[in-house]
């Protein structure tokens, strides 16, 4: 399975901080927030990974990830020349996925629960379909909500609706089969001019073959795109690593989990930090 992370946002609601760096290089807490959906692919199993960058801004981003090698990752980019919709990641990414089923992420999402690498490498295992989550929230019209029946099978799902049928939303972590390719290149743009996930996931519904899986109540999701949120997820992860001792999206010790890098790779890591640390330090002396 391969891995998509679209990160080309503009992040025009958090104005005047993404006039200098685009949101997904803005910091939450101690990390940049595109570390966040990079450990969901790496927690999934997945080591080959697409990021959708905004127009001019690939350099930027391989001068902080590289190509991904120092965490056992294959990391390529691709610029978004005009925002056309969260779909139309799975367009640019079509030669990338090639014949492989794929993950797609949101570059502001964070998802956390102990029990999560365990979720997604389940839904990673499914090879035919689509597997997608829910996940209740106060005030579900931003988002697409999905409508459960009583046997807890999905039967609707509407982009942002006036009135919503539930409070569970789908956020933005989805798992396909390559069918998803044949929908993506049939999809319309819809009133706001955008090639609309929702529609992606609704075809999937409409051919039985949607997999909607209610978050448990452990799991932590955060959208960091806003001021407010990106705070909220600052203060969150902050409180999560000092509950735990343990840290959130680091991918250095997700690469070791995953037996993608040795013990020695990654101390050679921190050693050429802390010397390039030290080196700057003296500079200031």
């Amino acid at each position: 399975m391969k891995g998509i992370v679209l990160a080309a946002g503009k992040g025009t609601r958090l104005y005047p901080m993404t006039k200098p760096v685009c949101k997904p290089l803005l910091p939450v807490y101690d990390k940049p927030l595109i570390y966040y959906p990079i450990a969901i692919l790496m927690q999934a199993g997945i080591s080959e990974i697409l990021i959708i960058v905004p127009p001019e801004e690939t350099a930027t981003f391989r001068a902080l990830l590289g190509d991904g090698s120092q965490y056992g990752l294959s990391i390529q980019y691709a610029e978004q020349p005009v925002a056309r919709g969260i779909a139309d990641a799975l367009l640019i990414g079509e030669e990338f996925v090639g014949g492989d089923r794929v993950c797609l992420v949101l570059g502001d999402n964070i998802f956390h629960a102990p029990t999560l690498a365990a979720t997604l490498k389940r839904a990673a295992a499914n090879d035919r379909g689509s597997t997608v989550f829910g996940y209740w929230v106060e005030d579900p019209r931003p988002f697409g909500v999905v409508e459960f029946d009583k046997e807890g099978k999905a039967i609707s799902i509407e982009e942002k609706p006036r009135y919503p049928k539930s409070n569970y939303i789908i956020p933005g972590l989805y798992f396909y089969d390559h069918q998803v390719m044949e929908i993506a290149n049939h999809l319309k743009p819809s009133p706001r001019g955008e090639l609309e996930i929702t529609d992606v996931n609704l075809e999937y519904l409409r051919r039985g073959q949607l997999q909607v899986i209610p978050l448990e109540r452990n799991f932590t999701w955060l959208d960091a795109g806003t001021a407010d949120s990106l705070l909220v997820a600052g203060e969150t992860i902050k409180k999560i690593q000092d509950t735990t001792g343990r840290y959130v999206g680091c991918l250095e010790e997700l690469a070791l989990y995953e037996g993608w890098v040795s013990e020695e790779q990654v101390h050679a890591i921190g050693a050429e930090l802390s010397m390039t640390l030290y080196g700057k330090y003296l500079q200031c002396l």
